[in-house]
This record gives structure tokens, C-alpha cells and sequence, in this order.
């Protein structure tokens, strides 16, 4: 089985980054992705958020270069999280994991901290690992 999803979009927010209990670096930051098309002769600009999850030095890197506004090439594995809201309602999202990143220029500007960054990805999510 293949889980891959690659996304080119701009940061809604800054970066936040944290650590784990056993010390591992990781950064949470949301991506919107834009799609322009016609229905019935009408323009429609649809826009599509993503939740980012980088780990280790990929993490602390982001966490160094990217901020809201950043355009960012963002390839990983897709994953869905239920979770439950404040006042007790059961939720549902996709994350992407990321496993590479590459930050891209705005226009007139240079990319930030130079090419792409392969990620570790979490801990424990060594694919060699897997069965098949």
C-alpha cells in the first residue's frame, strides 16, 4: 500500500513548535491550497486547509525559516485524527506527516534557508519496518 500526498500552498499562521516527552522536536502549522474554476460561467476560488505535522530536525528547521505567508511545498503521508472539542462534540481532520519540505519563493524574493529539507518523520514510522 502507497500513502503519499504532496501540496503546494501558503502558511495560514506561524509555525508552532514543541517537544515530546521523550525530547523529539515537532512542528504543528496549517497550509492553504487554492483551486480556481468555472461552474455555470461563474469564477469559483475554492480553498482547502491542511494540518502540518514536522518531526526533528525537518521540525526545528521549519520552525526557523517558515512563517504565516510562507509558500511551501509540503510531501508526506496522509492521516486522519478524530479528536473531541471543548464542549464534548467528536470531530474529524486529515494531517499530512511530513516527510519533505521544500520552501518556495514569493515572487521577487529568493527561497528561505536555501532547497528542500527531507524529514525524519515520526518516531516509530520507519516503512522498512512494514510487512509488506
Amino acid at each position: 500500500m502507497f500513502n503519499k500526498i504532496t501540496i503546494i500552498g501558503t502558511l495560514g499562521s506561524d509555525p508552532e513548535m514543541r517537544y515530546t516527552p521523550s525530547g523529539s522536536a515537532v512542528t504543528s502549522f496549517s497550509v492553504a491550497t487554492n483551486r480556481r474554476y468555472t461552474r455555470n460561467g461563474e469564477t469559483v476560488d475554492e480553498t482547502e486547509w491542511f494540518r502540518v505535522n514536522a518531526w526533528g530536525r525537518l521540525a526545528e528547521t521549519t520552525n526557523q525559516y517558515l512563517e504565516k505567508g510562507s509558500l511551501v511545498y509540503v510531501e508526506g503521508r496522509l492521516s486522519s485524527r478524530p479528536w473531541q472539542t471543548q464542549d464534548g462534540q467528536l470531530r474529524a481532520g486529515n494531517e499530512i506527516f511530513a516527510q519533505e519540505l521544500k520552501f518556495l519563493p514569493r515572487a521577487g524574493q529568493a527561497a528561505p534557508g536555501g532547497q528542500g529539507y527531507p524529514g525524519d518523520g515520526p518516531p516509530g514510522d520507519d516503512e522498512d519496518d512494514l510487512p509488506w
